[in-house]
């Protein structure tokens, strides 16, 4: 019986852990929704971090509440800018043949990646890591990236990526908050 009695309190108190941590689909849609303008993200479709439908949208438009798994860090795609996304996570070829936009007023803190490789198997470590705050994202074709920096130290629109077929642009909406390695924030 005693044994009983101590599985059960241990499922129990794993079952309230998980309900404590486990965070609601209201509060994922309403941090996901905070990545854009709400004239966007009102309509949009809201996915969980693994794809999950949270909320159907009708803009085309799609907000996650993390770009990596539990990051915290909304982001807001356009159409192509999903597809953009979608083959970065599948380590998919992508050319971009029209404008996409992604937004993440919310910044990206504390989730920075390498500059260079979406792919470096240690983001913070990377030479060229960057956090970025509240900023947009512009994929256009690859000719149009011509002569835009890839510092982004410079305090203004910056290439990411650049060598890779998921190069963007990076706008900045607040100079002051793009972090480079060795900055203290």
């Amino acid at each position: 019986m005693k044994k009983i009695h101590t599985y059960f309190v241990v499922i129990i108190t794993l079952l309230i852990s998980y309900t404590v941590n486990a965070e609601s689909n209201a509060v994922k849609i309403k941090r996901a929704m905070s990545a854009a303008p709400s004239s966007i993200s009102q309509d949009a479709t809201i996915l969980d971090s693994d794809g999950t439908l949270l909320k159907k949208g009708t803009n085309g438009w799609t907000c996650l509440p993390d770009v990596m798994p539990n990051d915290k860090n909304p982001i807001c795609n356009d159409a192509t800018w999903m597809k953009m996304f979608q083959a970065l996570q599948s380590k998919s070829d992508f050319v971009a043949d029209k404008i996409g936009i992604s937004y993440m007023l919310r910044g990206d803190f504390g989730a920075g990646v390498s500059n260079s490789d979406p792919y470096h198997a240690d983001h913070k470590g990377a030479k060229d890591y960057v956090e970025t705050g509240p900023h947009l994202m512009i994929i256009v074709p690859k000719a149009m990236l011509k002569g835009i920096t890839t510092d982004p130290s410079k305090g203004e629109p910056y290439v990411m990526w650049a060598d890779t077929p998921y190069a963007h642009i990076m706008m900045p909406i607040d100079e002051s908050k793009v972090l480079m390695p060795h900055h203290k924030h």
